[in-house]
């Protein structure tokens, strides 16, 4: 029997996971001395590596000391929760990532707790400990005091705690001594994190991920749980709601380095991709075919908020997407809902909308950017949060709020946190940043990232959770000002732009063609206000002294896809396409929009 050893590597975003993956990766010789790899090796799709950030858990695996080590790489942002949540079930130990500045932020906490529960063995990593100000006793202390508070077991609390810097690709038991290599955390799994178990008897084996091939269609990846599962295999496939269906193994794959290798079986204890087996989802179980036993299904937190999804029906339908009709938005839809657990498609009394409900905007937002590129053009509305009625009270969901702020600017970002029903609770000194702790509804946290950003001139650190259902805290003020909607359909000139300047300011360039109700740019009073754009200087021969001055137009406004989706209200749409994103009222002509503007005044 050949030695496993599974590790997650679970972290708050940017604290360094597919940093430190990547030295384990180069420190344990998976690529030849003269192959240019570059950084981030695992964050492989275009999102990602735009982003920065990891949105997909991925799998790899290293020999070190002729024993395997299958690696997880997880999300950080509580957004991609779900993949997290799911992944854990393949792991034997953990290695929780701690910034030596930062210490333990809200993201941490919430998979740090997912991971106990599951009896999972910690090792805790210190990474970033050659940044300046930085206080890994101080660290150590808080995660101690983090696991306690999350009622670890004694032999979790005694947990390994190591030291270094992913970057510079040195980890040590002492920060003050560091090393020229990473294998003193190598040597710490091997010891710490307990052997995959080996278990006797009838095949087990649970759908955790999913992985696609344009060859032989989707592959089911997870770890065999119980027994050993071998090439053309009769097996059953055992449901969620527990139906069973009959299938046969058709290839295995183990992975080995960062590609799978075939094999003829796989014994428990290992993760493998199976290929073969049809209509499954994840949380299945494959199982002996004459005696199939179901393992426990994945519990996924719920979403908290959703969207609406729908055609588009804009004036410039069809000009720049591939799909547009309701069938591929539908189709494209289920199709992502299979391998996102956290995401839910609900249809609703329109056969052209859908709403998509998710964990946050940034979850929403990825999926969005991904069918984007893919050539969909759709429309969407406001991020809405889920209320629901618990024992006849209406509740909301309440986030924990961490902002670090430089302590001259931490009042402003109290006042912009209490008007939308925030409270403080807790504030004190981190190095040289003040360091305050909220709990806000949901609702309020939309559109609040770029007030705060810039009352802070972009020196605010944020991050935030969900804690949990509480009764609903009354109104929360939206948007401030009003919004310039095009009175006409045309392209947008320069004359035009400059005599409006005074009115608010513009997110459109001269030289764009525009339509009737597309949102142009923001009012600097706060209500809407028809304006034309489209229209020229008209032309004579007589010529006046100080008119044909130089135009001069202040630079548009750029909001990204996120930007939007704070910035719309209830009754205006996003219109994404592949080659542009516009902001738009729902009913464009100011005719309908008098008639049907009292929908939206509740809202």
């Amino acid at each position: 029997m050949q030695k496993i050893r599974n590790i997650a590597i679970i972290a708050h975003v940017d604290h360094g996971k597919t940093t430190l993956v990547d030295k384990i990766l180069h420190s344990c010789s998976i690529f030849r001395d003269n192959e240019s790899t570059g950084e981030l090796i695992l964050d492989n799709n275009d999102l990602e590596r735009e982003r920065g950030i990891t949105i997909v858990s991925k799998n790899v695996s290293v020999q070190y000391k002729d024993v395997k080590i299958n690696i997880i790489d997880t999300p950080g942002h509580a957004d991609f929760g779900g993949e997290v949540e799911r992944v854990l079930k393949m792991a034997d130990g953990v290695l929780i990532l701690c910034d030596a500045f930062e210490g333990a932020m809200p993201q941490t906490r919430f998979v740090t707790q997912k991971a106990l529960a599951l009896g999972l063995k910690p090792i805790v990593v210190v990474n970033k400990v050659d940044k300046e100000n930085c206080r890994p006793e101080e660290v150590y202390e808080q995660i101690f005091e983090l696991f306690f508070n999350l009622e670890a077991t004694e032999d979790q609390l005694d947990f390994q705690v190591i030291y270094g810097s992913s970057k510079q690709g040195w980890m040590s038991t002492d920060w003050k001594v560091p090393t020229d290599n990473i294998f003193p955390l190598m040597d710490a799994i091997l010891e710490n994190i307990p052997p995959a178990p080996i278990q006797e008897g009838t095949l087990q084996m649970q759908i955790t991920s999913l992985d696609y091939s344009s060859f032989v269609g989707r592959i089911a990846v997870g770890r065999v749980a119980r027994g050993t599962i071998k090439e053309n295999m009769p097996v059953s496939l055992v449901k969620r709601d527990g139906k069973i269906v009959k299938s046969r193994i058709k290839e295995l794959y183990t992975f080995e380095g960062l590609g799978k290798v075939k094999v003829t079986e796989v014994s428990s204890g290992d993760i493998c991709a199976v290929v073969g087996i049809e209509g499954f989802d994840i949380g299945d179980t494959i199982a002996d075919f004459n005696n199939p036993e179901q393992l426990e299904v994945i519990h996924i937190d719920e979403p908290t908020m959703n969207m609406l999804f729908t055609i588009n029906n804009s004036p410039f339908f069809g000009k720049e997407g591939k799909f547009v009709t309701s069938q591929r938005l539908r189709e494209r839809l289920y199709k992502e809902m299979e391998k996102n657990l956290a995401l839910k498609v609900v249809e609703t009394e329109s056969p052209d909308a859908y709403l998509v409900y998710g964990r946050g905007i940034l979850h929403l937002s990825v999926l969005i950017e991904t069918m984007r590129r893919e050539g969909y053009e759709m429309q969407v509305g406001q991020p809405q949060v889920i209320v629901k009625m618990i024992d006849g009270v209406k509740c909301e969901p309440v986030e924990t709020l961490i902002v670090d702020v430089p302590g001259e600017v931490a009042g402003k970002v109290i006042e912009l946190v209490t008007q939308r029903k925030g409270d403080l609770l807790i504030m004190e000194p981190k190095g040289d940043l003040q360091h305050l702790e909220f709990e806000i509804p949901a609702r309020g946290i939309i559109g609040l990232r770029n007030n705060v950003l810039t009352a802070t001139a972009g020196e605010a650190i944020m991050a935030h959770r969900f804690k949990a259902y509480e009764p609903w805290k009354g109104p929360i003020p939206g948007r401030g000002n009003g919004v310039l909607i095009s009175m006409d359909k045309g392209m947008t000139t320069a004359y035009a732009i400059d005599k409006l300047q005074d009115r608010g300011r513009f997110f459109i360039d001269p030289g764009v063609d525009i339509y009737e109700g597309q949102i142009l740019g923001e009012h600097i009073r706060d209500n809407d206000l028809v304006i034309n754009i489209t229209k020229g200087k008209q032309l004579t021969n007589m010529r006046a002294s100080g008119t044909d001055d130089n135009v001069r137009i202040a630079p548009a406004i750029k909001f990204s896809l996120e930007e939007c989706m704070e910035y719309i209200q209830a009754d205006e749409y996003i219109e994404v396409t592949p080659a542009s994103i516009r902001l738009r009222k729902i009913y464009l002509t100011e005719n309908e929009r008098k008639v049907n503007g009292k929908k939206f005044v509740n809202q």
